[in-house]
């Protein structure tokens, strides 16, 4: 992806629990990270699915942002104790626009999960991140990657004439914020250490969803086992994947990650096959296959840029 090295000069924190060290992101391979990150927010997504029985999909998106806001606000809270003096105004706003990047990117796809597959709208969701990248080359190669890209999302388009439009327009918007998270996650990881600055976007994301989602969820929000699988929804798919991203991030090169990222649809799609039984025709897995090799195509080979010089 066309995004600025982020520097690998961070001590990582470890994990501890009641004095006993939990196994730190610090000490996984970069390339493992970015995996288990990957499986972990696609399988959170199935169980969010799973609960739109229930609870409407900014209902949803509540319960995971506040996950999130409450177990990095947890973590990070001695560093959360002197946000204001040890960041500049700076710092913060590139933190609150990572948070509204946040707040609509899970909004946009959980709308988008409520009408169409899980595989075929995180196909599409991946077209922001390419376009991110693409826009930014001067390769007349990654035009054939785009090209490769636009028919598979024609194919998907074309499906068995079933296609819910806002479905596929609610996931090209959570597409252009997952273009945003990118290049806000990068910065954030250069300007705050550990997970403070994730759990700064966190909270602002959790806090602009909490009317819209108190008001379409009502008092359905107070069953103590919906929050206990809204606990489980956000921790699979933002405590755990966020964090583990971050870190990968300051540790590999931003066009490595991108390669492996491209997995994404796939593992959407197999967790959408095990877990809510969406059977994808031929053609949607085609059409899978060729966003995914076109993220591929225009990640590889990419020189690295020079690493941003640190604040």
């Amino acid at each position: 992806m066309a995004l600025a090295e982020v520097p690998g000069s961070f001590e990582p924190r470890g994990w501890f629990v009641r004095g006993a060290r939990l196994l730190s992101p610090a000490a996984i391979p970069p390339p493992a990270l970015v995996l288990l990150g990957v499986v972990s927010v696609q399988v959170g997504a199935g169980l969010a699915k799973q609960l739109f029985v229930v609870l409407p999909p900014t209902a949803v998106v509540l319960l995971r942002l506040a996950t999130s806001a409450l177990v990095l606000g947890f973590l990070s809270r001695r560093a959360l104790r002197t946000l204001a003096r040890d960041h500049t105004w700076g710092d913060l706003a590139v933190a609150a626009a990572f948070g509204l990047t946040l707040a609509v990117m899970n909004t946009a796809i959980y709308q988008s999960f409520a009408r169409i597959p899980l595989g075929v709208a995180v196909t599409i969701e991946f077209l922001g991140p390419l376009v991110v990248a693409i826009a930014a080359s001067r390769r007349l190669l990654d035009l054939v990657w785009a090209a490769l890209a636009f028919a598979g999302v024609l194919l998907l388009a074309r499906g068995d004439g079933n296609v819910d439009l806002v479905g596929v327009a609610f996931a090209l918007l959570a597409g252009a914020a997952w273009a945003g998270y990118i290049l806000l996650s990068a910065a954030t990881g250069r300007r705050f250490a550990g997970s403070s600055g994730l759990a700064v976007a966190s909270v602002l994301a959790a806090v602009v969803m909490l009317p819209l989602g108190t008001a379409s969820g009502g008092t359905a929000l107070l069953d103590p086992w919906l929050l206990l699988l809204g606990l489980g929804v956000g921790l699979m798919s933002s405590v755990i994947p966020y964090t583990l991203e971050l870190e990968a991030l300051r540790r590999m090169p931003a066009r490595v990650f991108g390669i492996l990222m491209s997995l994404e649809p796939a593992v959407a799609a197999l967790v959408g096959l095990v877990v809510l039984g969406e059977i994808l025709a031929a053609q949607e897995w085609a059409a899978i296959g060729c966003v995914m090799i076109a993220c591929v195509g225009a990640t590889r080979g990419r020189p690295e840029p020079p690493e941003a010089v640190q604040p």
